[in-house]
């Protein structure tokens, strides 16, 4: 069994992106844009000349100089600002633009005063324990360009980048995306080792000696035969406490945590690769497909077959 750091350093090793949608924009005094809602997403904003303001609903305006970058998870929908007070702007994917390719575009907008320049992308991930490390994430989570240690880093990342998105030629975007994963993990690792409150929850549960070896467990074998009994076995824990501490450090029951995980790795398969809903039940545990079905239905909110169908047609 790994030891807590070495589980946390998996995690973030199999962050892999889903989908990527790349902007760059520059944007001239007076100018307000709006970032719509995506579920299951991150974005991402870096400011690479001038400033601006990002702005969620219900929280003070955070203002972003030239080498900040910011992440904002969950799929939350949010403003980007010339100014704090500014109304709200047209929706950024509503606006004219140049499609370099089908998943980056140079954005032009705004009055004729001081410019700011921007590098966004929109980011998901399809790996259960990425996702799970996505829920821990705070509302905004933010790399200073004047925090030398991490700015470096991003720096090195974001002029890669630029360099990829800017002059675009084949196998271009796959580097981009790469890139991208490395800019999304250097932010992460940056904000685990600056914030005293990061090893909450599940990132607590996952470094716990005991409770980390039941969740490893699961995450390596999720079609095993798990029981309350087993996973408790496993933490070298009885019943009883083991069930009492999963459920404290991780928010909810172990075999409710099983279920879930395993739905959210059968969603991944169900996007990844031409499988069926036989066999994924048949590798998770599940007797019969009806009882999968349903399951997956109850925890995802879709049926696998819709899943399947999304894959094909995208």
């Amino acid at each position: 069994m790994a030891q807590g750091h070495d589980r946390l350093a998996h995690v973030l090793h199999r962050l892999r992106m889903r989908s990527t949608f790349y902007s760059h924009s520059e944007l001239s005094e007076p100018w307000a844009v709006e970032m719509p809602a995506l579920q299951d997403s991150v974005s991402f904003h870096v400011v690479t000349t001038g400033s601006c303001w990002l702005r969620l609903p219900d929280a003070e305006p955070l203002e972003l100089r030239a080498g900040d970058l910011a992440l904002v998870p969950h799929g939350r929908g949010h403003d980007l600002l010339s100014e704090p007070t500014a109304a709200r702007g047209p929706r950024v994917d509503l606006l004219p633009q140049r499609y370099v390719t089908e998943k980056y575009s140079m954005l032009r907008y705004g009055g004729s005063g001081r410019t700011t320049q921007l590098i966004c992308g929109i980011v998901s991930f399809d790996d259960p324990a990425a996702r799970e490390l996505m829920r821990t994430l705070p509302r905004i989570l933010f790399v200073g360009g004047d925090t030398l240690s991490a700015a470096s880093a991003i720096r090195d990342t974001l002029r890669l980048m630029a360099g990829e998105l800017s002059h675009p030629q084949p196998g271009g975007e796959a580097v981009a995306t790469r890139l991208a994963d490395i800019l999304v993990v250097q932010a992460i690792r940056g904000w685990l080792a600056a914030d005293p409150g990061a090893a909450t929850g599940w990132l607590r549960a996952l470094q716990d000696e005991r409770i980390g070896r039941a969740l490893e467990a699961i995450h390596d074998n999720p079609g095993g035969e798990w029981s309350l009994e087993r996973l408790a076995g496993v933490a070298t824990m009885s019943r009883s406490t083991f069930s009492a501490r999963f459920t404290d450090l991780v928010g909810e029951t172990p075999i409710v945590y099983l279920t879930r995980w395993r739905m959210n790795f059968a969603q991944s398969r169900l996007l990844e690769e031409d499988t069926t809903v036989a066999r994924l039940a048949s590798e998770l545990g599940y007797r019969s497909e009806a009882a999968f079905s349903r399951a997956f239905s109850r925890v995802i909110g879709c049926t696998p077959g819709s899943i399947s169908r999304m894959r094909r047609q995208t």
